[in-house]
């Protein structure tokens, strides 16, 4: 097997397993809290790893506006959103939720970057993923808990959110070196998720530290962020956007397998459906003629 296909394998594996620590930590950490020391933490070793390679930080005030406002739609708003919407629904759930982010920025590329037009093969594809979702919303509508609704809602908030950021870095950061955007816009993303968490969940000091709380954390820190953007880095200078932007599918059917096999989440008929769609819906929005397709934030 080719070195880049084992990286690709590797990354879709961790980034499909990220949903599954996720609900693991939820069980001790409080949501905001949580996912602002993931990135606290991982910003960190990004930051060792830009002094370490020497690399010189942008000096253009347009350039740190747009790596800020960037950084907390897609850190701040996007995994917040994230992290307390699946305090109240499963974790396979969130991912074929949250699998509509390149829907979300077909839809926005074609209104704001001139050179990226929906196609027929793109429209019909969105129409087929939201088809997915309204079939697996129909379903949380039903359900006694008003909290697994919003908590649905919310992803898709943190799809969006996520979307607006890939289109806004698109159109005025493509100058700039990947590492050096992510690691300053993580590093400004996890500074409200703090400060939220702060204030809303109270001192990291009294939350319960079991080991499993812990593992999380680190593994999500250090695996799941850290080193899944070195290899994401690596692995779109070798393929290029649109074929590294097909480990999304990969990644959604990772994460529903841990959450059946390990949590023992149910899958019903429309989450299985409704998935499919969506999953078929990305496949056909993406199909060849389509190649701006990027991979944005995953989890």
């Amino acid at each position: 097997m080719k070195k880049t296909s084992l990286v690709w394998l590797l990354l879709g594996i961790i980034w499909g397993s990220t949903w599954l620590f996720i609900k693991l930590g939820l069980e001790d950490l409080p949501p905001f809290l949580f996912a602002g020391l993931r990135f606290v933490i991982a910003s960190v070793f990004l930051w060792v790893i830009l002094w370490v390679r020497r690399v010189r930080l942008p000096r253009i005030r347009r350039d740190w506006l747009v790596m800020v406002g960037t950084g907390l739609l897609t850190f701040s708003m996007d995994y917040g959103l994230i992290y307390w919407g699946e305090n109240h629904i499963p974790a396979g759930l969130t991912s074929i939720l949250f699998s509509t982010l390149p829907l979300f920025v077909l839809l926005l590329a074609h209104f704001f970057l001139r050179n990226e037009r929906m196609t027929r093969w793109s429209l019909g594809g969105i129409l087929v993923g939201l088809a997915g979702v309204t079939l697996i919303f129909s379903k949380q509508l039903q359900l006694a808990d008003a909290l697994a609704f919003w908590g649905s809602l919310a992803v898709l908030g943190a799809a969006l959110a996520a979307a607006i950021s890939s289109v806004l870095v698109r159109r005025f950061a493509q100058h700039l070196d990947p590492m050096v955007l992510t690691t300053i816009q993580m590093t400004a993303g996890c500074i409200p998720l703090v400060a939220l968490g702060l204030v809303l969940e109270g001192s990291p000091i009294h939350f319960h530290w079991t080991a499993m709380a812990w593992t999380s954390l680190l593994y999500m820190a250090f695996i799941g962020s850290a080193l899944a953007f070195v290899l994401l880095y690596w692995l779109l200078k070798q393929i290029g956007p649109v074929r590294a932007g097909l480990i999304i599918p990969f990644t959604t059917v990772v994460a529903v397998l841990l959450g059946v096999i390990v949590l023992g989440e149910a899958f019903t008929w429309r989450t299985g459906v409704g998935g499919a769609l969506v999953l078929g819906g990305l496949t056909l929005a993406t199909r060849k003629g389509d190649a701006q397709q990027n991979p944005s934030s995953t989890e």
